[in-house]
């Protein structure tokens, strides 16, 4: 009799959702002449000072294990960097350094949840802040973002109703992958005073916070909270420096709960390669010209992009204040993924399905427009050219 093999699989882990990006991006990859603009970086390599330092890190025979928190320079230079960037001290000791912000958002979650604990989270939303709760057996809650063509918004009100006596986080990504949307402080307040009244904490990703086309950073939690909220900050260096390979990131937390977070990274990867970890404190000490021309570039495309598809008549967007997603859907095609399908056949532009970003997300389309400008102009141009064939 043949073993249910499947069946013996935990099923936490047996439940997750393919990824539908994964899926187009595996279909289309090997197609000639795709303009791939369906996964979330940019297309210029990391730079030649980041390198260098990881590679003499490696001459230097740094390859051994090191601190499970960070070595010590990168913990410094991440507090120096946010004490800069964020308009309050910040200490070393907030800082622990993680094998991505994907590990990052796991790490915090395995620190605060437990089966059957609930998790929301404001959608449409990366697929992989949804599978993270699952995997750790916890119970993803959805709160919808509202759309109009002046941008995305949230009813606080709303995400006061998802909260029950289960919930354990507030999980909170502004700017958001894939709309773009951005609390303001008010907002931001408001979720805090939530979380305040309810006991509970907050995961804050502001991976995007720096990708800001108006303002020179988006608000932040740090703007409003005070040093003893429960607050966790997933962060990763794979955006603003163009490392989504290294894979490196960090939690910023209360140092109470540091010696938690040491066992977490102690019991999963046991660290970040140093080698790495000096490849990062180049990116934070030298890395802001870097930084600003990826931002210049994006914020030029997205104006490319968006003008040239609301010269369609036939698409909806926002142009997004922060991030470097377009997500924007064309009315009467409700199955995105089967959209962005024929998109790939017949005008040779790779998307992201908003099937993959769950609720709310559906019926649209995102582009990444962190690309090359020729790529974004000669996407542009198919995608106005294909819509008026349909």
């Amino acid at each position: 009799m043949p073993s249910d093999i499947l069946g013996s699989i935990s099923p936490s882990a047996a439940r997750l959702d393919e990824s539908d990006i994964v899926a187009i991006m595996n279909l289309a990859r090997t197609m000639d002449d795709v303009v791939p603009l369906w996964v979330g970086e940019g297309d210029i390599p990391t730079p030649d000072f980041i390198v260098r330092a990881a590679n003499e890190a490696l001459k230097n025979g740094e390859t051994f294990y090191t601190w499970q928190r960070g070595i010590p320079e990168l913990r410094d230079a991440l507090a120096r960097y946010h004490s800069e960037h964020f308009d309050r001290p910040h200490d070393t000791e907030r800082y622990y350094v993680t094998g991505s912000g994907m590990q990052a958002i796991q790490l915090s979650l395995q620190a605060l949840v437990q089966a059957g604990d609930e998790v929301v989270m404001l959608t449409p939303c990366w697929p992989n802040i949804h599978a993270a709760a699952q995997v750790c057996g916890a119970v993803p809650v959805h709160v919808e973002l509202d759309f109009n063509t002046q941008g995305w918004s949230l009813d606080v009100d709303r995400l006061a109703d998802a909260i029950t006596p289960n919930t354990r986080v507030l999980f909170i990504n502004s700017p958001a992958n894939p709309s773009g949307w951005t609390a303001d402080r008010e907002i931001l307040q408001s979720i805090l005073e939530l979380a305040r009244k309810h006991g509970l904490w907050i995961i804050a990703d502001e991976v995007y916070s720096r990708f800001t086309y108006d303002v020179d950073r988006a608000p932040s939690f740090y703007d409003v909270m005070e040093e003893d909220d429960r607050i966790l900050f997933v962060n990763t260096f794979s955006k603003n420096w163009a490392m989504t390979g290294w894979r490196a990131g960090w939690i910023s937390a209360p140092p109470e709960v540091g010696q938690v977070l040491e066992n977490l990274i102690q019991y999963s990867t046991s660290g970040v390669a140093p080698f790495i970890q000096r490849g990062a404190v180049a990116a934070l000490e030298e890395g802001e010209p870097f930084f600003q021309m990826q931002k210049e570039r994006a914020q030029r495309n997205r104006t490319v992009v968006c003008e040239g598809l609301q010269s369609t008549d036939k698409i909806q967007l926002a142009i997004p204040p922060a991030a470097f997603y377009l997500f924007f859907k064309i009315p009467g095609y409700a199955d995105s993924k089967a959209l962005a399908l024929r998109i790939i056949e017949e005008a040779g532009v790779g998307l992201a399905p908003g099937t993959g970003f769950y609720t709310g997300g559906t019926p649209y389309l995102r582009m990444c427009f962190l690309r090359d400008p020729l790529q974004i102009e000669r996407a542009t141009q198919r995608l106005v050219d294909w819509v008026g064939t349909i």
